[in-house]
C-alpha cells in the first residue's frame, strides 16, 4: 500500500493506444508508489488493457472513446471511491519521467499546496527535449494569458504531469469539464475560482513517435477553446455571467 505520511497515493494513467510506451512509463515510477496505479483505457485498438493487467494494475475500460477529458473524469471518480488522498496524474506514453513524482507530491504532503504541476518551461529545455517550435510560442502566449486572467502567476498551464489532494479534487465540479483536451484548463481555472494553491515543479519532456500529440489543427481548436475557458472564468469572476462548473461542490 502506498501511504506516505498517512496519505495513501494513486497514480492515475488515462491510457489512449499506450501498450508500446506504458511499460518504460511503469518502469520509471519509483518503486515505493507502484502499489496503488489505476489506468482507465479509452476504448483503444491496442493491446493496452492486456498490457496493463499483465502488469497488475487496476483497469477501468470505456467501452466507447470518452476524449482525454471524459478518461480524466474516470480516473480521478475511482481513485477518490479507493480512498485516494492525494492523486498523481502521469500520461502512459512515456513523455513525462515519473521519476520526480516524490519531489512533485511533497508540497501536498507537507500541507503547503493542494495541487503541483509538472512544469517543462521550469525544466528549462522545451525546445531541446524536442516540444514543435510553434507548440513552445502558443504555450507560452496561452499561459500568459491565463496569468492575466486568473491573476495568478504560473509557468505552465498545459502540462499532463499533476498531482491534486483529495481536497482539491471534492471542491472543484470536474465532472461539469469538457470531455476534450481543454479539461486540463478547466480543472485550474476552478482551483483558482475556488482559492485552493498551487505550486509547480521542474520537468523534462522527452517527443518521440510513439509519445501522444495533438497536430496542428486540434492544436488551434484547443487554442481557442482555451481562451473561452478564460472568459467564462473572467465573466463568472466579474458576476456579470454564472457558470456551474465555477461553484464548489460543496
Amino acid at each position: 500500500m502506498t501511504v506516505i505520511n498517512d496519505k495513501t497515493i494513486y497514480i492515475i494513467l488515462p491510457a489512449y493506444n499506450a501498450a508500446k510506451t506504458l511499460m518504460r512509463t511503469l518502469d520509471e515510477i519509483p518503486l515505493e508508489y507502484r502499489s496503488h496505479i489505476i489506468l482507465v483505457d479509452d476504448a483503444s485498438r491496442d493491446n493496452t488493457v492486456e498490457v496493463a493487467r499483465k502488469a497488475g494494475l487496476t483497469v477501468f475500460v470505456h467501452e466507447k472513446n470518452r476524449g482525454y477529458g471524459g478518461n480524466q473524469k474516470t480516473c480521478y471518480t475511482q481513485a477518490l471511491k479507493l480512498g485516494a488522498d492525494l492523486v498523481v496524474m502521469l500520461h502512459p506514453d512515456h513523455q513525462y519521467d515519473a521519476k520526480v513524482i516524490p519531489r512533485m507530491i511533497q508540497p501536498i504532503l507537507d500541507g503547503d499546496s493542494d495541487a503541483v504541476f509538472g512544469s517543462r518551461m521550469l525544466g528549462g529545455r522545451p525546445l531541446e527535449g524536442g516540444m514543435p517550435w510553434w507548440k513552445y510560442a502558443a504555450n507560452v502566449l496561452l499561459t500568459a494569458a491565463a496569468n492575466l486572467a486568473f491573476r495568478r502567476y504560473l509557468t505552465e498551464i498545459h502540462s499532463g504531469f499533476r498531482a491534486y489532494s483529495r481536497t482539491y479534487l471534492e471542491t472543484v465540479r470536474f465532472l461539469e469539464n469538457s470531455d476534450d483536451f481543454i479539461f486540463d484548463t478547466e480543472i485550474i481555472a476552478q482551483g483558482m475560482m475556488n482559492n485552493l494553491t498551487f505550486q509547480e515543479t521542474p520537468i523534462d519532456t522527452r517527443y518521440f513517435p510513439e509519445a501522444s500529440s495533438i497536430n496542428l489543427r486540434r492544436s488551434i481548436v484547443y487554442g481557442f477553446g482555451i481562451l473561452g475557458v478564460l472568459i467564462r472564468f473572467w465573466l463568472h469572476r466579474a458576476g456579470l455571467m454564472r457558470f456551474k462548473q465555477f461553484e464548489p461542490s460543496k
